[in-house]
Order: C-alpha cells, then structure tokens, then sequence
C-alpha cells in the first residue's frame, strides 16, 4: 500500500523515471528530481575511481542497465543471486571471475553507496 502511494507521488511531480529517494527529495526539500539513468551517470565516474578491475565494472554495468530499466528493487540484497545467474550463469561461475562470493557480494553492495550520494 505505502509502496503503491509512493509510486503514485511519482506520477504526480513528474518524476516516473525517478528514486523514492529523488521523489521524497523533491517533496521535503524541494530539490531537482532525477532519472535514475542521471543519477547513473553522475554516479559512474566516481564507481570506476573505486572498482576499476574489468569483470568489477562490467558486473557494476550490468546492474546499472537493469536499476534504470526496472527500478531501486534491483539493487536488493534479494535480488543478488538472481543477477549473478542471469550474468554469469552460476555463482561458481561468477566466483571464477571475483575470487569469492563474498567479494561479488561486496562488489554489489559497494557500489551502490555511490550511487546515492549528493
């Protein structure tokens, strides 16, 4: 219910492409909302200062396609696995790549703290 009625705020200040984040923003303190494809591309320079091994950012890249197309929920913890399936195929797989599931998991949950910041 609360999730329907944020996204419904959405449509109201134009901002479909948007966060709750940039909604909520723009609602309390009246800022610019942003796409998320924005928000990616100010955020991506600063990911590859931080993640500069090829697999690191082409998994980042692949992450990112899928937040701006379908929205903040495919940056959940929940949806890790799923990600590294459709990618990689299997988590050994990926674990080839990264060394370990623990770094994927710190990979993918790194990023994102760049991602959000203003």
């Amino acid at each position: 219910m609360i999730s329907e009625k944020l996204e419904s705020m959405k449509g109201l200040v134009d901002a479909r492409d948007s966060d709750v984040y940039d909604v909520l923003a723009y609602v309390a303190y009246a800022t610019e909302t942003r796409s998320r494809q924005q928000r990616v591309e100010q955020a991506k320079p600063v990911i590859n200062q931080h993640y500069t091994e090829y697999h690191q950012q082409a998994f980042i890249d692949f992450i990112l396609k899928r937040y701006v197309d379908e929205g903040v929920t495919e940056l959940s913890v929940g949806k890790m696995k799923s990600m590294i399936e459709l990618k990689y195929n299997t988590i050994s797989d990926a674990a080839v790549e990264f060394g370990s599931a623990k770094v994927i998991r710190e990979v993918f949950v790194g990023f994102q703290q760049y991602l959000y910041r203003d």
